[in-house]
C-alpha cells in the first residue's frame, strides 16, 4: 500500500494565495453590516450573482432592520423569491431583523455569540460579518469552496463545516484565517472547482496530496 501523502504545508498555501488572490473579497454587494447579513442569508443555495441582482431593489424598499421587521411574511417572500427557498429566507430575515431591533437597538452586533443568537445566522454567517465588517482577522467562514479545497489539500478529513473549521483553526495562524478563507474560496471558484479541478493550472499542484485527482470529493 502506498504511503499516504502529507497535507499541503500551510505556509506555502498562504504565500501562494497571497500572491494569486491579493484582492480577494466577499463577492456579495453590501453597504453596511446589516445589508451583508441579509445578503448572506439570501445566498444560501443561491449564487452570489443572483443575490446581487435582488438586493438593490430589496434594500430600497426595506432600508433598515425596522422596515424588514414590519414587512409581512407574504410580501417579503415575494421580494426574495428569485433567490430560492424564499419562505424560509423571508422568515429568517424578518426574525433576525426583529431581534436586531429589540435586542441591539437596530445595530448589527459584533460578537460571535450575539450573531449566532439571531434567527437564521450560523457560524459561517457570523464569521463573514466579523471578518468583512468588523476586521476580525481570525474569522474563518467555511463555505462549500473552502471545505472542498481544504479537503483536497489534506488540511481536513471532515465533511461537517464545524469540524472543518476546527481543523483549519488548528492549522492556520489566527491572524491569517480571514485572508486564508476568502482567498481559498476564490481558488475554489476559479481553479479547484468541484467537478473537474484545473490541476494543470494550479499553483498548489506540487504540494497537493490529491494532485491529478478529478473527482468531486
Amino acid at each position: 500500500m502506498p504511503a499516504r501523502k502529507p497535507p499541503a504545508p500551510v505556509p506555502f498555501v498562504l504565500d501562494f494565495l497571497a500572491r494569486a488572490y491579493p484582492d480577494a473579497r466577499i463577492l456579495l454587494d453590501y453597504r453596511s453590516p446589516f445589508e451583508l447579513l441579509v445578503a448572506t442569508v439570501l445566498a444560501a443555495q443561491c449564487t452570489d450573482e443572483r443575490v446581487n441582482r435582488v438586493t438593490p431593489g430589496l434594500f430600497r424598499k426595506y432600508p433598515d432592520p425596522r422596515q424588514f421587521a414590519r414587512a409581512s411574511q407574504e410580501e417579503l417572500e415575494e421580494a426574495v423569491r428569485p433567490t430560492g427557498f424564499y419562505r424560509n429566507k423571508a422568515k429568517a430575515i424578518r426574525g433576525l431583523s426583529g431581534a436586531i431591533v429589540e435586542r441591539h437597538g437596530g445595530k448589527v452586533p459584533d460578537t460571535m455569540e450575539a450573531l449566532t443568537a439571531l434567527p437564521g445566522a450560523g457560524r459561517k454567517t457570523a464569521w463573514i460579518l466579523l471578518g468583512a465588517c468588523f476586521g476580525a482577522k481570525d474569522a474563518l467562514p467555511v463555505d462549500t469552496h473552502v471545505g472542498r479545497v481544504s479537503f483536497r489539500l489534506g488540511l481536513t478529513a471532515a465533511k461537517d463545516p464545524e469540524r472543518i473549521e476546527q481543523d483549519l483553526a488548528a492549522a492556520v495562524p489566527a491572524s491569517r484565517r480571514w485572508e486564508f478563507a476568502t482567498r481559498l474560496g476564490w481558488h475554489g471558484r476559479r481553479i479547484c472547482v468541484a467537478r473537474r479541478p484545473l490541476c494543470s493550472q494550479c499553483g498548489l499542484a506540487k504540494v497537493c496530496p490529491r494532485n491529478g485527482v478529478t473527482s468531486s470529493g
